[in-house]
């Protein structure tokens, strides 16, 4: 039965894909049409299930090693970027890849190595284990990379007695945790050099900015994105840590549970930077199944970003 009872939505803006995002998902998609099917792609190109699967439909067959492509097919590198040791690899087979990474992940694996240049033992603020972590340790030789998760690890990292610091950290990270663990930092190592412009990109922090400004006037947000997406797990602690009582991440339009509704009248939605507004679209379906949605969108900023595809890619000069 359909109680046409109104709730008020709270939409994100910006939400959705980064332009990081998009450029990944377009080599992949331009690789298909250039160089047909197969297409290999080195991990999730970006993590969200739903876009995984389109691409696999279209012809892209995701594998975790290099060992599983074929020495004649076209391979991918994942938008989080990649150990060094992962483009000698294709290099020393002759395999034909693309480096999808995102411009702003480059942009931190050239600071560390700077740094490392300079002679500075670098603190890597960042989740361990997450892809974009392993390739940008993976960038300098053993040893020269301390990582630091929180607070706590940050007042007790031993590092090499002499050598100057430095630190760069992951592009997803929650925007306050990583202020406080950089104080920390500087609080106890006085001179470490931080980068030049934060290494949060645009997208986490605007999507993070959103969040904030959203959650103290709903009693449950909603975030559409992928358990192992980095920025979409910080947007639900982000919600919760601004004031909303209870956030909730959900892959699909179908995973959202209406019972949580219950006694809510203002629900927040956005996406993370992985995850299409397609998916968006679904949740609001899902929600239209039983109420009258008022919708409001709450806009933090204007993104313009673009990046370019990658040179091999680029359309021939006429």
């Amino acid at each position: 039965m359909h109680d046409t009872r109104c709730l008020n939505i709270l939409l994100a803006g910006p939400r959705g894909f980064c332009a990081g995002v998009d450029r990944a998902i377009k080599i992949v998609e331009e690789a298909i049409r250039r160089y047909g099917a197969p297409v290999y792609v080195r991990h999730e190109i970006v993590h969200n299930r739903f876009v995984v699967e389109t691409l696999e439909r279209q012809g892209a067959v995701f594998v975790e090693e290099l060992d599983e492509v074929p020495d004649d097919a076209p391979v991918v590198f994942s938008a989080h970027g990649v150990p060094k040791s992962v483009p000698a690899e294709a290099e020393r087979r002759k395999l034909f890849y693309l480096d999808a990474t995102c411009p702003l992940v480059s942009k931190v694996h050239r600071e560390a190595e700077h740094h490392a240049g300079r002679g500075r033992h670098i603190l890597l603020i960042g989740h361990a284990g997450h892809p974009e972590v392993v390739g940008t340790m993976g960038q300098l030789e053993p040893g020269t990379v301390s990582l630091v998760e929180d607070a706590e690890q940050a007042a007790r990292v031993e590092v090499p007695q002499g050598v100057p610091l430095a630190f760069i950290t992951q592009t997803t990270l929650s925007v306050d945790d990583t202020a406080e663990i950089v104080a920390a930092l500087q609080r106890r190592f006085p001179g470490i050099s931080a980068p030049a412009k934060e290494d949060i990109c645009y997208a986490t922090t605007n999507r993070q900015a959103a969040v904030k400004e959203i959650a103290p006037r709903v009693q449950l947000m909603v975030v559409v994105g992928a358990p192992n997406s980095s920025n979409s797990l910080r947007l639900v602690e982000v919600a919760e840590r601004a004031g909303c009582p209870r956030a909730v991440m959900v892959q699909r339009g179908r995973d959202l549970d209406l019972a949580l509704l219950e006694g809510v009248t203002d629900l927040g939605v956005t996406a993370g930077a992985s995850a299409p507004e397609v998916l968006v679209e679904e949740v609001l379906a899902r929600l239209r199944e039983r109420y009258d949605l008022r919708i409001e969108e709450v806009v933090v900023a204007e993104e313009r970003i673009t990046f370019k595809l990658p040179a091999a890619l680029q359309p021939a000069p006429a």
